[in-house]
């Protein structure tokens, strides 16, 4: 089964080769991982490319993490055929890459279009967040959750597997109501109510080491005002 990892980074040349090292542990075959760069400046010179098989996209400015996800899987639709799934997840090293194994035989075992990996299942950790992401974080699913009303726990990790059916539904229909983490709670809302098989895996989630966040207080504020936007689409499609 052939996999796309795709990796929205901005300024992360601190962090690429670790994670880049920690994925190659799996020994997948028919792998291809694109990253997607937003930096001011390239970070390619600083990749250690171990396969043929990567990737590198350079945008050259900040568009949103949500807008890097949705070019790279476009990317790959229209340039590689035979991708079967495609993972989602970060470059700063939270999501972690020891997973993958669990995640995809869960996201096969359970025939899913859209596998999260939930920081709010019971057996979930988050590891040395401060106390201000954890409120943020907390209110902000809350708050999806009581506006979207889908059964899940975790509306805003992006630590994420697509099937190749909802890959194209995804960039075929998502990405008109922003372009950052708001992305992600567009994406389930468009899945679930297009009758999609969502499902949620435990997961460690552990804060960055390396760098600095990349969260904006107005990324935050306009995910915000695009949780209202989305509300408005599932009044839409709930209505069929």
């Amino acid at each position: 089964m052939s996999k796309c990892i795709i990796i929205p980074a901005f300024n992360e040349y601190e962090n690429i080769n670790i994670l880049l090292k920690e994925i190659y542990k799996n020994d997948f075959k028919d792998l291809i991982i694109i990253i997607i760069d937003d930096s001011d400046e390239s970070f390619e010179k600083y990749i250690q490319k171990q396969e043929d098989s990567i990737v590198y996209l350079f945008r050259g400015k900040k568009l949103g993490r949500g807008s890097a996800v949705l070019y790279g899987i476009e990317y790959a639709l229209n340039t590689f055929k035979n991708i079967d799934l495609f993972i989602e997840m970060d470059a700063d090293m939270s999501h972690n890459p020891n997973e993958l194994k669990k995640n995809l035989a869960c996201f096969n075992e359970k025939n899913l279009d859209l596998l999260i990996s939930s920081r709010y299942k019971k057996e979930s950790k988050i590891i040395n967040w401060p106390l201000k992401r954890k409120i943020l974080s907390f209110l902000s699913n809350r708050l999806s959750k009581l506006i979207l009303n889908i059964p899940i726990t975790d509306y805003t990790n992006g630590y994420r597997i697509y099937s190749n059916k909802a890959a194209k539904f995804v960039v075929k229909n998502c990405g008109k109501i922003g372009d950052g983490y708001i992305v992600l709670s567009e994406i389930l809302i468009q899945l679930y109510y297009n009758k999609y098989k969502i499902g949620e895996i435990e997961t460690i989630f552990a804060n960055r080491v390396r760098g600095t966040s990349n969260v904006t207080i107005s990324e935050i504020f306009l995910s915000l005002i695009g949780l209202f936007k989305i509300w408005r689409i599932k009044l839409k499609l709930n209505r069929f």
